[in-house]
C-alpha cells in the first residue's frame, strides 16, 4: 500500500512520541482527528505500524557497553554465521551490508569486561574471517 506525505508525517510524528494524542498528532499533520484516527488504524491494519513502545535511555535500554561489529565473512557462510550470531544474547542486532564488510551487529553488556568476551565469541563463529568494532561513545539523537 503506497504511504503518501500526510502518512510519512503522521509516522514521523508517532515515532516522534507514541503516546501523542490523536487531537496533537491532527495539528502536526494538518488533518482532522477522525482523519489521522483513520489513518492510523488503516497503517495498523496494513502491517505498516507494527506496533508502540517505550524508549529507554541508552544505558538502561542496551546496557552500559555498547558497540557496533563490522564482520567480513568467508563464502558461502552467511546463514551460519548469522544461526551462530543468533545464539548469543547481547547480539541485538544483526544487518547484511555492502563494502568492505558483509555484517554489522549491535551488541550490549553491563560491563567492558562482558564485552570482551562477547567480542571474542563472535571473533570465533566459524566463518567469520575478520571484526572491526567501534565502540559507542554516546548518542546524539536517536529518531
Amino acid at each position: 500500500m503506497p504511504i503518501d506525505p500526510i502518512d510519512q508525517k503522521l509516522i514521523a510524528a508517532l515515532k516522534d512520541n507514541g503516546r501523542a494524542s490523536t487531537a496533537d498528532l491532527a495539528r502536526r499533520v494538518g488533518r482532522s482527528r477522525t482523519t489521522v484516527q483513520s489513518r492510523i488504524e488503516r497503517l495498523e491494519r496494513d502491517g505498516v505500524i507494527l506496533g508502540y513502545g517505550a524508549r529507554l535511555a541508552p544505558d538502561l535500554e542496551h546496557g552500559a557497553v555498547r558497540v557496533y561489529v563490522m564482520i567480513k565473512i568467508g563464502p558461502k557462510e552467511a546463514r551460519a554465521v548469522e544461526a551462530a550470531l543468533r545464539a548469543i544474547p547481547e547480539v541485538r542486532l544483526l544487518h547484511s551490508v555492502s563494502g568492505d564488510y558483509d555484517m554489522i551487529a549491535f551488541a550490549a553488556t553491563a560491563t567492558v569486561a562482558e564485552m570482551d568476551t562477547v567480542l571474542d565469541r563472535i571473533g570465533h563463529v566459524a566463518g567469520v574471517e575478520r571484526t572491526t568494532s567501534s565502540i559507542i561513545l554516546s548518542t546524539k539523537f536517536d529518531r
